[in-house]
C-alpha cells in the first residue's frame, strides 16, 4: 500500500523495516530534512547526535562489528560530510557495514557554487568524493527514486564482503513527496543468504592435504571474525588436531586459553604464532589478505617462509594468491568452509591424530616459553606503569564478557600481541586502516550494542585528545564506559619508528614537550578533562592502583576516564617485524631459532 510521503520519511521509514536501531550524527542545515523526519520516529528509531561527525562513523562501525546489524550516519553537506570520510574509509577497510547518508545542496542549485557545493569537477559532487571508501555511492536527485536505492544500499551493505555504503540527498529531495510504499525486507529478500560455500571438491582436497601434513596450521584472519566463524574454527581445529594461529587483526576468534591457540602473528604478533606459520608445511588460511602487518613485510623466514604449501580461503576473490603463491585457492565464507571441512572431516575414521601429536607439543612449548619471556614486564612494579602490567591488571579485573577496544598507537602493538581474549568477550580495534580514534569513539557504539556488558577502551593519549568529545557524548547519554588512555605524552609508536629505522637520536615532533623547560615533557590531565565534561576521572601513576581503580570504574556504571602513567621506553619483546622499503626495521629481539623450520 502507497501513501504521501517525503524523501526524509520514506530513508527513515526503511532503515526502521531495515530493524537499523541507531541514526549517529551531527546536525547541519543539509540534514534536517533527514532529522525531521527521524524526530517523528525517535521511539522506532533513536538518533545519538555526537560532537565530531567522525566519532559518529566509528560508532557506527564498532556497533555493526558487536551486534552484526548495520546502524546509520548522517552528515550534513561540505565539512560535516567531509569529516566522516576518514571513520568511513576505516570501515570500509575493515569490512564494517553501515550506511552513511549525507546531505547536499538542493538540485536546484547544482553548478551554480552555493554555500558548500562540491562543484569543481561535476556538479555536487560528494559521490565522488566518497567513492575510494565505500562499496557503493548512490545519489538520488528525485524522492520516487529513493525505496529502490533504499534496498539498494541495504542489500549491498550486507552482501558477501560487508562494507559501509554511501547515500547522497540533495536537500529538496529530502522534501518532495511522492507516493511510496515501504516494502519489508523480509518481502524482497526472502530466502537469500550470501554465505558462500566452498564446492565440494575443494574441500576434499583441503582436508587431503591437511591430514597427509606432519606440521599443519590453520591461520585465522579478521574474516573469520566478519563470518562469525569462531564456533566453526574451534570445532575444526579439535576434530584434526590443528593449531590455530591469528593474524593481528582476527585475534579474539579464540579463546586465548584454547590449548591449541597460539596467538597473532606478524609485527606485533608473538613468537608461538610467528614460529608455527614459518614452520608449518601446510598452511590454510582464512579471511586474511596477507597484508604486511601479519605477515612481517612479506619477509621470508620471520612469519612465513618460502615453500609452505598454502590453502587460502576468502569471500573476496582479490585477496586469493595476492601475496603469496596458493596451492589450493577457495572462494568461500570462512564459516561457511570450516563447517563443511569438519562434518567431511567426521565421515574419516582415520584422521592420523599421531601424525600430528608431536607437531602440537612442540607449538604448545614455543607458547610456554613465550609466556614465561612476558612474565617479567607483566609482574613490574616500576613508575611510570610498564606496558605489560598494564595490560596484565587490566585483563586481570575485566570481566570475562566485556567488549575491549583498542585505538591506534604504541598501545595498540602491546595490546595485539599480549591481550588475553576470554571466550564471550571481543577485541575490537582498527586493523586496515589503523585510524586514530577509533577505539575512543567506537566505544560509544559497543557499549549501544551490548548495553548489558562492560566496555573498556584502551586509547592513547594522542588519539584521546583528537577525540574526546565521545566522553561527553557518554555523559549525555549515560553510557557507561570505561576508557584507559595509556599516557606516554607523544606519539610513541612513531617515535618508536623513528628511532628503529634512523637511529635512537632521530625522535623529532612525536613527543609532546613544554618548550619552556628544555627536555622536558608537557601531559594533558585526562582526569580533569573528563571531570569537565562530567565523567569520573582518574588518574593513575602507581602500579599498585591501576587494577583497583579499573574495578571500581567498572562497577560505578558511570563514563569514567582513568589517566593512566605509562613509561614510554619500556622495551617490548618482538617476534616478527616491519619494513618499509628501501628500508629493513629491526629484525625479532625474541627469536630463539629464527632459521629452522622442522
Amino acid at each position: 500500500m502507497t501513501q504521501s510521503l517525503r524523501g526524509a520519511e520514506i530513508i527513515v521509514d526503511h532503515l526502521i523495516a531495515e530493524k537499523v536501531p541507531y541514526l549517529f550524527g551531527l546536525c547541519g542545515h543539509g540534514i534536517v530534512g533527514l532529522m525531521d523526519a527521524a524526530l517523528d520516529r525517535r521511539d522506532r528509531i533513536r538518533t545519538v547526535s555526537v560532537h565530531n561527525e567522525q566519532i559518529a562513523g566509528f560508532a557506527a562501525d564498532a556497533y555493526y562489528r558487536v551486534a552484526r546489524q548495520p546502524a546509520a550516519t548522517f552528515t550534513s553537506c561540505g565539512p560535516g560530510s567531509i569529516n566522516i570520510q576518514m571513520a568511513i574509509a576505516n570501515a570500509m577497510f575493515d569490512s564494517s557495514a553501515l550506511l552513511a547518508i549525507t546531505g547536499n545542496v538542493p538540485t536546484q542549485q547544482f553548478n551554480k557554487g552555493p554555500f558548500q557545493e562540491l562543484g569543481h569537477h561535476h556538479q555536487a559532487d560528494f559521490v565522488t568524493a566518497m567513492r575510494p571508501y565505500v562499496k557503493r555511492s548512490f545519489q538520488a536527485p528525485r524522492a520516487d527514486m529513493l525505496p529502490g536505492l533504499m534496498r539498494q544500499a541495504c542489500t549491498a551493505m550486507v552482501a558477501g564482503r560487508p562494507g559501509p555504503v554511501h547515500l547522497d540527498v540533495p536537500f529538496n529531495v529530502f522534501e518532495e513527496r511522492v507516493e511510496a510504499g515501504i516494502e519489508s525486507p523480509e518481502v524482497w529478500r526472502k530466502g537469500v543468504d550470501w554465505r558462500s560455500a566452498a564446492p565440494a571438491q575443494a574441500v576434499e582436497r583441503a582436508l587431503s592435504m591437511l591430514l597427509e601434513a606432519e606440521r599443519p596450521l590453520i591461520l585465522a584472519g579478521h574474516g573469520c571474525l566478519v563470518g562469525d566463524a569462531a564456533q566453526a574454527l574451534a570445532r575444526a581445529s579439535r576434530v584434526l588436531g590443528i593449531p590455530v594461529a591469528t593474524t593481528p587483526q582476527g585475534k579474539s576468534v579464540l579463546d586465548d586459553q584454547d590449548p591449541l591457540y597460539l596467538g597473532p602473528t606478524g609485527r606485533d604478533g608473538g613468537y608461538p604464532g610467528n614460529r608455527a606459520t614459518r614452520g608449518c608445511d601446510v598452511l590454510l588460511a582464512l579471511g586474511t589478505r596477507f597484508g604486511d602487518r601479519g605477515t612481517s613485510s612479506w619477509a621470508d623466514g620471520v612469519t612465513h617462509s618460502v615453500g609452505t604449501r598454502i590453502i587460502h580461503v576468502d569471500i573476496d576473490p582479490s585477496a586469493l594468491a595476492r601475496n603469496y603463491a596458493t596451492e589450493l585457492g577457495v572462494l568461500a565464507d570462512a564459516g561457511t568452509f570450516l563447517e563443511q571441512l569438519a562434518q567431511e572431516a567426521q565421515r574419516h575414521a582415520d584422521l592420523h591424530p599421531q601424525r600430528r601429536a608431536g607437531w602440537v607439543t612442540t607449538t604448545a612449548h614455543w607458547r610456554s616459553l613465550w609466556r614465561d619471556a612476558l612474565a617479567p614486564g607483566q609482574r613490574s612494579d616500576e613508575a611510570p606503569l610498564h606496558p605489560g602490567r598494564v595490560v596484565a591488571d587490566i585483563a586481570a579485573v575485566t570481566p570475562r564478557e566485556a567488549v575491549v577496544l583498542s585505538d591506534i598507537g604504541q598501545h595498540h602493538s602491546w595490546m595485539v600481541q599480549q591481550w588475553p581474549v576470554r571466550e564471550g568477550g571481543l577485541f575490537l580495534q582498527s586493523g586496515g586502516s589503523a585510524t586514530m580514534g577509533f577505539g575512543v569513539g567506537g566505544a560509544i557504539g559497543a557499549q549501544l550494542a551490548a548495553q548489558d556488558r562492560p566496555i573498556v577502551a584502551v586509547v592513547g593519549d594522542g588519539g584521546m585528545l583528537m577525540h574526546a568529545s565521545a566522553v561527553a557524548t557518554a555523559v549525555e547519554y549515560r553510557l557507561p564506559i570505561v576508557w584507559v588512555v595509556w599516557n606516554n605524552s607523544g606519539y610513541v609508536s612513531i617515535r618508536d619508528l623513528q628511532k628503529g629505522f634512523y637511529g635512537q637520536d632521530r625522535e623529532f615532533a612525536t613527543r609532546f614537550r613544554d618548550n619552556g623547560v628544555e627536555g622536558a615533557l608537557h601531559s594533558t590531565d585526562y582526569a580533569l578533562l573528563a571531570q569537565a565534561m562530567g565523567a569520573q576521572g582518574l588518574r593513575v601513576e602507581r602500579a599498585a592502583d591501576l587494577a583497583g581503580q579499573l574495578e571500581r570504574a567498572i562497577r560505578s556504571n558511570r563514563p569514567t576516564v582513568l589517566d593512566v602513567r605509562v613509561n614510554a621506553d619500556a622495551p617490548r619483546l618482538t617476534a616478527g617485524a616491519w619494513d618499509m622499503p628501501p628500508i629493513a626495521g629491526p629484525r625479532p629481539s625474541f627469536d630463539p631459532n629464527p632459521l629452522h623450520r622442522g
